[in-house]
């Protein structure tokens, strides 16, 4: 399976709805959509199925930068714990 990208825009907030597999392949794609947005920005995880190494330090430096992460899947959460505490 590969990803979907479905962005909504609802007062003020874009948010972009993940569906799939995000992998090294797909993160330089979510990244130029997440820069053209101005305003509130969201990443929905409710529908990502697998991720990579890099994506996952994809999500982590989206969280740092005030992108909000929603609907993220336990093992996404603790595999972006696990790489945040690795690197502090």
């Amino acid at each position: 399976m590969t990803l979907r990208i479905e962005t909504s825009r609802d007062q003020g907030t874009t948010v972009h709805h993940l569906i799939g597999r995000i992998d090294s392949e797909n993160v330089a794609e979510i990244e130029a959509q997440v820069r053209g947005d101005r305003g509130r920005v969201a990443l929905d995880l409710g529908e990502v199925m697998l991720v990579d190494m890099n994506a996952v330090h994809f999500l982590v430096a989206c969280e740092t930068e005030g992108i909000e992460l929603l609907h993220c899947l336990p093992y996404i959460r603790a595999w972006m714990d696990s790489e945040q505490s690795r690197t502090e």
